[in-house]
């Protein structure tokens, strides 16, 4: 039982055995034999372990066990396989505080994730995702609207959305895969995960649920198919149009960075939205992509940036836990991944904050 979490817990902080034993200032054949439960770690061990893996003590002792299945990554031909294991078992950690959070809870907090009835079942043409989006879009009783917080909208329809610190840069750009019937989709976190690439990683994810068995991977890619999604859902094709117009041989710039900040949608993605949906020609289009490399615009776009969103479920869970008295301090900073004295200090900034507001 701790051999496993110990190994799990260790993949996930992407440390070898030698690595891992170093910094417990034992051998690497020990931590193998804890980690096969050949041999017991004194709890002296347990708690120089906790701190070499940056988790806390009850992490161990924790009978939640989780397996990550059939796992889908945006990028992971890209992803060596160590960098894969330090991302899971990220994810599983933190599955592990919410199913163990959801225990104490009187009713299940979310709605069930359910797939309409009325998306169609074969899906041959790329055209034919914009009818998928449009439907999934009115199920959910959406509009055509901007989406204001998608990660809050997901999380209300139960989708759980975590964030993973492993990795900042371009060779990590979502995770999606089903745990126990519960959707789980992963993005990073950090500078270089702008509101915009999240977003639209976000939604490219729930491309993947939606459109999962619906495909024919004879005719269609399923990821361009879930790239295609990700943009209808976010842009609808009737508001893109509306805000475009129907024909157009070029666009400005600040028009498309006011549409960027308007659906949370970069300017790259509704010049390729334009082209996708022909307002734009591919002539024109390719004018444009040159453009914007010259601009270097490809790699960053020019003015303030999108924020990037912020998981909140599973915080004010706990918090709700907390003040019905179904958990105490203890248990709420364990499940928020903290110390007491950390926990403490969230609560009582909480309450100056409150007094100033009051003053």
């Amino acid at each position: 039982m701790i051999g496993n979490r110990i190994k799990q817990a260790r993949k996930a902080s992407g440390l070898s055995l030698r690595a891992l034993a170093e910094k417990v200032n034992i051998s690497a054949m020990a931590i193998s034999k804890y980690e096969n439960d050949q041999s017991i770690p004194s709890s002296g061990v347990l708690i120089e372990l906790s701190k070499a893996l940056g988790v806390r003590g009850e992490y161990f002792y924790r009978s939640e066990e989780i397996e990550l299945k059939n796992v889908e990554y945006r990028k992971h031909s890209a992803l060596p396989k160590k960098i894969q294991n330090q991302i899971e078992g990220n994810v599983i950690e933190q599955l592990e505080r919410y199913f163990e959070l959801e225990k104490f809870l009187p009713s299940r907090p979310i709605q069930e994730f359910q797939i309409p009835k009325s998306i169609p079942k074969n899906i041959n043409d790329y055209s034919d995702i914009e009818n998928v989006a449009d439907i999934l879009r009115e199920a959910w009783g959406l509009g055509v609207n901007p989406i204001a917080e998608l990660t809050d909208m997901l999380e209300e329809r139960g989708i759980q959305v975590f964030q993973s610190d492993v990795l900042d840069d371009d060779k990590f750009d979502g995770l999606a895969v089903m745990v126990d019937s519960v959707p789980v989709i992963v993005v990073g976190k950090g500078k270089g995960w702008k509101g915009d690439r999240q977003r639209f990683t976000l939604a490219h994810e729930l491309g993947h649920f939606i459109l999962e068995g619906r495909i024919d991977k004879n005719k269609l890619d399923i990821e361009k198919a879930a790239n295609r999604f990700a943009g209808a859902f976010l842009v609808p094709e009737s508001e893109a149009k509306k805000e475009l117009g129907e024909k157009r041989s070029w666009f400005e710039p600040k028009e498309l960075y006011v549409l960027k900040h308007a659906y949370g949608f970069s300017m790259g993605g509704w010049l390729h939205r334009a082209h996708e949906l022909e307002i734009i020609s591919d002539q024109n289009y390719k004018r444009m992509v040159i453009f914007f490399r010259k601009q270097g615009w490809h790699k960053d776009e020019p003015g303030e940036q999108l924020p990037s969103e912020k998981p909140q479920l599973f915080e004010q869970l706990v918090f709700r836990a907390l003040a019905e008295d179904l958990i105490g301090e203890s248990k709420a900073a364990e499940l928020l991944g903290i110390s007491v004295r950390d926990f403490r200090d969230i609560r009582r900034n909480m309450e100056r904050a409150e007094d100033i507001n009051h003053q």
